[in-house]
């Protein structure tokens, strides 16, 4: 009996164990046009930004108690506290933020951008340059925000700062508009902008979000993905089983990238569902560079 009791625990964690398999990537059997309803979809990311989760124990139903592993506390010996070097001012006598290499260009971007704060182009950092380029980094999801103008910083605002949202036929009607160069999104209606542009990433390689004119055929605010494992937040297919969607992982770590979806920001995937509709159309141009 105990036995059989035995063979019956690894039969039912071998059946938990099992998974789907889904891509979100252009589905071969799509028109192309996203008037469908929407394929199941797949995690957009290489890898998920979800927590992994232990499998539950078949016998109670509960997830099963993971080992902890503590070790012997050895005891310490305490040094004697050094003191701590004051910062030194640079030419401008401010210390609040780090400078960082590309300070000029995005002290320029920023100020071509607007709406970051007041900014002085002179590749010297200031307590003004800082809290702009802190709002600037909070607002894109740049980590750390910590007013420094670094190589992530100088990317997107260079991105952003050139994109140029009349290459877009948007039409008459709304229009969800992607730059596939760039990295960037935007939405527009009837010549005006009214979302963005905002930062994006799209299919990496091998997996490159293919250019068109489509339409928004399905909704969903929470859409289970496969293999993975994952919510896709606010999601809006257009193309196959190629949607826009919250961002799983770090957007901004570009060695990863979706396997054809647009990811988003929180803030941005919120705002283009209370924009969007069955029937928006959706525009992509350009390409992935690399892709």
């Amino acid at each position: 009996m105990k036995h059989v009791r035995i063979v019956a625990r690894v039969v039912a964690l071998a059946a938990v164990l099992l998974v789907g398999v889904g891509a979100c990537a252009l589905d071969p059997q799509g028109d192309g046009t996203g008037a469908a309803a929407p394929a199941p979809v797949g995690l957009t990311e290489r890898a998920s930004g979800a927590s992994a989760t232990p499998a539950p124990d078949p016998t109670t139903g509960r997830p099963a108690p993971q080992p902890s592993r503590t070790a012997t506390p050895k005891p310490s010996r305490t040094a004697t506290p050094k003191p701590s070097a004051t910062p030194k001012p640079g030419s401008s006598g401010f210390t609040g933020c780090p400078q960082g290499e590309h300070q000029r260009a995005v002290e320029t971007y920023l100020a071509r951008l607007g709406g970051f704060g007041k900014l002085t182009v002179d590749g010297r950092q200031s307590a003004a340059d800082c809290a702009a380029i802190k709002k600037f980094q909070r607002r894109y999801g740049i980590s750390p925000a910590a007013g420094r103008a670094g190589a992530t910083t100088y990317d997107v605002a260079k991105r952003l700062a050139t994109t140029d949202v009349h290459r877009c036929r948007a039409g008459s009607g709304l229009t969800f508009c992607i730059d596939l160069t760039r990295q960037t999104v935007w939405a527009m209606r009837g010549g005006t902008v009214v979302l963005g542009p905002t930062v994006t990433r799209t299919g990496m390689a091998g997996y490159a979000t293919p250019a068109g004119t489509y339409h928004v055929g399905g909704r969903n605010l929470r859409e289970w993905s496969n293999p993975y494992e994952v919510w896709l937040p606010y999601w809006q297919q257009f193309n196959g089983g190629i949607g826009f969607h919250e961002t799983t992982t770090y957007l901004h770590n570009g060695a990863i990238g979706s396997h054809g979806c647009v990811n988003l920001l929180h803030a941005d995937a919120v705002r283009l569902w209370e924009l969007g509709s069955i029937g928006t159309r959706v525009v992509v141009i350009g390409r992935r560079p690399g892709t």
